[in-house]
């Protein structure tokens, strides 16, 4: 698990920049990131290096990525946005 100043460096590292990847990244890392297990935390810490370009088109569905660590964080994240929250 991530101490409480690495989490608040990762929600800081989720804002993009551009509006769409803010609107996926955000929601994900303040609602479902402290429930993942460490793998899935690392994998997320993963994605956040990648280009904007690459996010964008991943969450769009255009592409997938070919790493497959990437590629199972990116499906939870395009099916945890694809979920009605209250």
């Amino acid at each position: 698990m991530v101490s409480e100043n690495e989490f608040k460096r990762i929600c800081w590292a989720c804002r993009r920049g551009m509006l769409e990847l803010d609107l996926v990244m955000v929601p994900y890392v303040e609602h479902r990131f402290r429930v993942l297990d460490d793998e899935n935390q690392q994998r997320f810490i993963r994605l956040l290096e990648c280009e904007d370009t690459e996010l964008f088109q991943w969450f769009l569905g255009r592409h997938l990525p070919e790493d497959r660590d990437l590629a199972i964080i990116v499906d939870d994240i395009n099916t945890f946005s694809k979920t009605p929250r209250s």
